[in-house]
């Protein structure tokens, strides 16, 4: 294996993992680092949820692991579908990913401009570029992998395909926020976002999705899932032959 899963408790202090995520019209806040089975529906000691008129109850969950594969490749690309070494496109269901990263202070939401997003994750058939496992090996290879940096509206926007599945996990897509803030450790935030299941079986059936067979685990059955993973369920509408998704993330760097 290329790289090693980092506990991200190294990373950040317990303030500043603290991330308000908002999509289809209900916020949470994210904190911790660490998968863990018993979650919390209190806010630790020094997390602040946030609530007014325009922003709904807040729902305590922990930050995901990072998983597999991160791998720097520094790729500034919005379309990820194509692999730089050899031009080859990978196929599979269109994805348009829209994430609008904003800035959560005292006086609401301002956009976050200039933050590093990284986006990666596996093809049709369940593989990582760039990593070798215990059932294939792509060393080299740059596939479903970039960054975009935010725009003046704290907004980036990838182009895709809808991911696989492999064993042990439910269909996902990785991403992690960074961005110099004004203590010696970069502020860095890592989760996962996860698709609808009846979505997930559609696409399946279709090339090339379908010769991996029936896949293995659905999102109720998956342990990473479990612990959050309802409040980072993508809201998918139909666009052309594909999909679009946007989700908005509110990180409180406030403490950096």
């Amino acid at each position: 294996m290329k790289n090693k899963n980092r506990p991200l408790s190294r990373i950040l202090s317990r303030r500043e993992a603290l991330a308000l995520f908002r999509a289809a019209g209900t916020a949470i806040l994210v904190v911790g680092c660490i998968p863990r089975k018993s979650g919390s529906t209190q806010a630790p000691s020094g997390a602040t949820v946030l609530a007014s008129s325009s922003t709904p109850a807040c729902v305590v969950s922990p930050e995901q692991t990072e998983g597999p594969y991160f791998v720097d490749e520094k790729l500034n690309r919005s379309d990820i579908r194509t692999d730089p070494t050899d031009g080859s496109v990978k196929e599979g269901v269109p994805l348009q990913l829209t994430l609008n990263v904003s800035q959560v202070g005292s006086n609401g939401c301002t956009p976050l401009v200039g933050a590093i997003v990284d986006v990666w994750h596996c093809d049709a058939l369940g593989v990582y570029s760039d990593v070798t496992d215990r059932s294939f090996s792509t060393v080299g290879k740059k596939f479903l992998r970039g960054y975009q940096v935010t725009d003046a509206k704290g907004n980036v926007q990838f182009t895709t395909i809808y991911p696989g599945w492999y064993q042990g996990r439910t269909v996902h897509i990785h991403f992690k926020v960074r961005t110099n803030g004004t203590s010696q450790q970069d502020y860095e935030f890592t989760s996962q976002l996860y698709f609808d299941d009846a979505i997930s079986d559609r696409v399946y059936t279709q090339a090339p999705y379908a010769s991996k067979g029936q896949r293995t685990q659905k999102n109720a059955d998956d342990g990473i899932f479990q612990d959050g993973g309802e409040q980072m369920l993508l809201k998918l509408t139909q666009n052309g032959q594909g999909y679009a998704a946007t989700l908005n993330i509110g990180l409180d760097t406030v403490s950096l």
